[in-house]
């Protein structure tokens, strides 16, 4: 029987507290995100602020707390072991379930508008040299690079279209990718903007003649052959060759010449005619600044022997409560909901600025671990990456997966070898043959990567079959098709590709 009841029963369950769902949120921010977090939290809270003593000098001894890293004048912050006890109480389970909101965005009404205020990522324009802002308000020339849509819109715009064409022909071009190609159906649009299909191609037609040639084009054997009409150099043995594109990819040159129905010289000087094309028109112009990655932790070679891990003081929000205000303001507080603001601001402020801290602290820990676990690769390069996973950086420094998993997100260390992901250095374990030690996969990419790129047309072009041969022999059991999945993941062709490509090279 199906029914309903109702029945009282007891049990026990994690409870995560609006501060502890902080810490944890903290802990998975990147350095930018962390940043435009920290802007709002000073926006509305009243106690909360800078630490200037780093760069002004005195600090007011009322305003004095515990501040976040970074709040002292030496760049490098360390570990210290037995200060983790804190730090366990952000470590929780990655089935535990809790919300994104921190607490203060809670509390009253009053941080309705805050989360709008949270800066993007183009205030880092005002950025000074190296990146750093230095807050100061500077008139800079109003300079920058045309935008391929902007440039469009502009042409649109002076080419007599009728206000219904001008209209579609923005559709348009809304529509265009980065490198110029149009990527929309044009039926969808027709229907959308409730127009016929063929009015639709004949304003494309009218935006094909635009700058630069082969602009809005829907593929790349569209794109060039614009390019070569303009040029007078289209002819049907060339329209043969770019519907054809596919055996120029591999370098089929036998099935080429007989898909395009000319001798070896003709074809030799089609294919070099499209190599002088531009398949990316719209590469030419402006775009959004790239960002630059600002690593969280730096490692350096240690003159005492082994690596010095160190956070990077400049990515540490400097935080403190102030006291001082804080009394004067409890003091001035006459009803229970002032009283309660203020009890909750102060109680905000102290907790972001203890979470702050041992987020550094947790970043620090988990770093060191992953130096410790990857010292050969620091020392000798990517051949000697060794397998690591979640697991066993958790189980070394008594923390749980999900926290290492939160705290390798989106984080970035600078190394003698470049800068790289937390993430890079946890790779999938390949058995020896031989018994001994397992082998990273990163590792056994690149050595791949390697022996593919010390072919020559003279030697042997090793099919993957032969690979798998060799990679057994040096003690790495592999199968065939693992071999097959990272040669394709490092975008290398297959044998027979290569053989064709050494052949007319």
């Amino acid at each position: 029987m199906i029914g309903q009841r109702l029945e009282v029963r007891q049990g026990q369950g994690l409870v995560i507290t609006p501060q502890l769902q902080q810490a944890i949120k903290l802990l998975q921010l990147s350095n930018l995100e962390l940043e435009a977090f920290v802007e709002a939290e000073l926006e509305r809270n009243p106690l909360l602020q800078r630490d200037e003593a780093d760069a002004g000098g005195d600090a007011a001894p009322e305003a004095a707390n515990d501040a976040a890293p970074g709040d002292g004048g030496e760049a490098e912050l360390r570990f210290v072991e037995g200060s983790d006890a804190h730090a366990q109480n952000i470590d929780a389970a990655s089935d535990d379930l809790y919300g994104d909101a921190a607490p203060g965005e809670r509390v009253s009404d009053r941080q309705e508008d805050g989360a709008a205020a949270q800066p993007g990522l183009s205030d880092w324009s005002r950025a000074g040299p190296g990146g750093t802002a230095d807050g100061e308000e500077r008139e800079r020339p109003d300079h920058r690079d045309l935008t391929l849509w902007e440039h469009l819109q502009a042409q649109a715009s002076a080419a007599g279209l009728s206000p219904a064409d001008h209209g579609i022909a923005l559709t348009l071009i809304d529509a265009t990718d980065e490198g110029g190609y149009l990527r929309a159906d044009l039926g969808e649009i027709a229907e959308r903007l409730g127009v016929d299909a063929a009015r639709v191609e004949a304003v494309l037609a009218v935006c094909h003649g635009f700058e630069p040639t082969g602009v809005m084009a829907r593929s790349i054997a569209e794109c060039l052959t614009l390019q070569l009409i303009e040029r007078n150099r289209f002819d049907p043995a060339m329209g043969a060759l770019l519907e054809n594109l596919e055996l120029l990819a591999r370098r089929d040159l036998t099935a080429l010449r007989k898909a395009c129905g000319v001798d070896a010289e003709d074809l030799s000087e089609m294919i070099a005619e499209l190599k002088a094309l531009t398949p990316r028109p719209g590469a030419g112009f402006g775009g959004e600044p790239a960002q630059t990655v600002v690593p969280d932790v730096h490692v350096r070679p240690d003159p005492a022997g082994g690596w010095r891990v160190e956070l990077n003081a400049d990515t540490l929000p400097r935080l403190l409560m102030d006291k001082r205000y804080h009394s004067v303001i409890a003091a001035g507080a006459r009803s229970d909901t002032e009283k309660t603001f203020v009890a909750d601001c102060a109680a905000q402020a102290s907790w972001l600025v203890k979470s702050l801290d041992q987020r550094a602290k947790t970043i620090l820990k988990v770093s060191s671990e992953i130096v410790r676990q990857q010292d050969a690769f620091l020392a000798f390069g990517v051949e000697f990456l060794r397998p690591l996973t979640l697991k066993t950086v958790a189980e070394a420094i008594e923390m749980h997966e999900s926290t290492v998993s939160r705290v390798t997100s989106n984080k970035y260390v600078s190394t003698p070898r470049g800068v790289f992901e937390l993430k890079f250095f946890f790779t999938a374990a390949i058995q020896s043959s031989d018994g001994g030690a397992a082998h990273s996969a990163e590792a056994v990419r690149r050595r791949i990567k390697t022996m593919i790129d010390a072919e020559d047309a003279d030697g042997e072009v090793l099919s993957d079959d032969r690979i798998v041969e060799i990679l057994n022999e040096a003690g790495i059991d592999i199968a065939r098709r693992t071999v097959a999945k990272y040669r394709e993941a490092l975008k290398i062709p297959s044998s027979v590709q290569r053989r064709r490509l050494l052949k007319t090279a």
